[in-house]
């Protein structure tokens, strides 16, 4: 297995891998949330999906989310300082889903740790009369209004917070909302996939992962993900030839790979949305001639993204089979982190998919993964020490492509 190949690399390049991540972060600011969702094929392991508004903290364990709570202690102190007590936690506004309030729930209890911080929910417009809504475990959630005073912004009737978390994705840009705002906000909403691109991820993480892969001495494309990107995209129109030509370029360069590790299993890949959440906007194909025989179902399923919004670019990514398994289902890790830290994690699981396939869709299971048993013993943790550094890799990437697009924190460095 290539998961233990690359531990083993790790542990005997440590304190370089650990110089060479402080080098890259320098000046950096880290996102106070993030998630990854990773791949594991037995041959390679690589970040595939990177989330800045991520949902699931509440399946991460229960050591985990104790130990979260003074990570974020520590982000919010550095980066903010004492004055950061009144924190509003904007969260999605279209959704009843009991699991994603549940989330919400485990978040809050996150920030607010154990300093006594009051964190108040809100959707990023005004609402009228407060949102009730129930977790999967019952607890009753209130979700206020906001309002903007000036630079100020005031939620419900009178709260004025010192800090916006944000868990709303913006998939859909609400004008003026956050623009000259004189309060901190993280993620920044110029990162929300009303805007951000895939592709400049990407670019940027298969970049990282190979200087990460060469100062620890294996091949690069074990831990990267190919990605291409097609622009001007027209589900229904005349771009099936040129992706139909992006995806056998992909293919091809995938099978040389293959050809060279002796594997035999046949390549594919995932066309993505480039800018979309929730697992809409992707499917999977093993031919250029797939597409061109798209039916009119899965033309409409790349049609639009989250909220609707159509979906103009694609990336083109070479799939990653999962070898990892929960109970006989397919399963793949998801990793949670604050700043540059991982917090926790869980594996991703679906009895209705195959090894191939997408399980980022209805059905899912989740199995806690715990990342604070690497504070006890990493030597004899390889999949939660090589997970764990592909999403530290991968929080380099978020960090530096803020820095390219100017995403304003509010905080210092």
């Amino acid at each position: 297995m290539i998961q233990d190949q690359i531990h083993r690399a790790i542990l005997d390049k440590m304190e370089s891998i650990h110089q060479w991540f402080e080098a890259q972060g320098k000046g950096l600011v880290f996102p106070i949330t993030s998630s990854f969702d990773i791949r594991d094929s037995g041959f390679k392991v690589g970040n595939v999906d990177a989330n800045l508004f991520p949902a699931g903290f509440n399946n991460i364990c229960a050591v985990d989310r104790e130990s979260a709570q003074s990570v974020m202690a520590s982000y919010l102190e550095r980066h903010y300082g004492s004055n950061c007590e009144k924190i509003l936690l904007l969260t999605e506004e279209h959704t009843k889903n009991s699991y994603y309030w549940e989330n919400v729930l485990t978040l809050r209890t996150i920030i607010k740790g154990e300093s006594g911080r009051e964190v108040v929910l809100g959707v990023p417009r005004t609402i009228g009369a407060p949102m009730h809504v129930e977790s999967a475990s019952g607890q009753k959630v209130d979700v206020f209004s906001t309002r903007r005073e000036g630079g100020s912004l005031v939620v419900g009737e009178r709260f004025v917070p010192d800090l916006i978390v944000c868990n709303n994705d913006f998939s859909v840009e609400y004008p003026g909302w956050g623009e000259n705002l004189e309060i901190p906000v993280n993620p920044p909403t110029s990162l929300g996939w009303y805007k951000r691109k895939k592709s400049r991820y990407f670019e940027i993480y298969n970049r990282l992962a190979g200087e990460f892969a060469t100062i620890i001495g294996i091949d690069p494309w074990l831990i990267q993900a190919n990605t291409k990107l097609l622009q001007n995209f027209d589900q229904m129109g005349d771009s099936s030839e040129e992706l139909s030509d992006l995806v056998e370029e992909v293919l091809s360069e995938t099978l040389e790979k293959y050809r060279s590790y002796a594997i035999t299993q046949k390549p594919f890949v995932f066309i993505k949305n480039n800018s979309g959440t929730y697992g809409l906007g992707i499917t999977r194909v093993y031919s250029g001639q797939e597409v061109k025989d798209w039916n009119y179902k899965i033309r409409k399923k790349m049609k639009a993204s989250k909220g609707g919004a159509p979906i103009r670019e694609v990336i083109v990514q070479e799939g990653v089979p999962s070898v990892v398994a929960y109970e006989g289902a397919v399963a793949e890790p998801t990793i949670y982190m604050v700043g540059c830290r991982p917090v926790g994690g869980f594996l991703r699981s679906h009895s209705q998919k195959d090894p191939t396939e997408s399980l980022n869709s209805p059905g899912a299971l989740f199995r806690r993964l715990c990342l604070s048993d690497l504070a006890i013993n990493v030597e004899g943790l390889p999949m939660e020490n090589v997970y764990g550094w592909i999403a530290k890799i991968a929080t380099l990437a978020l960090g530096i492509e803020a820095k390219s697009v100017g995403a304003y924190f509010g905080l210092r460095v």
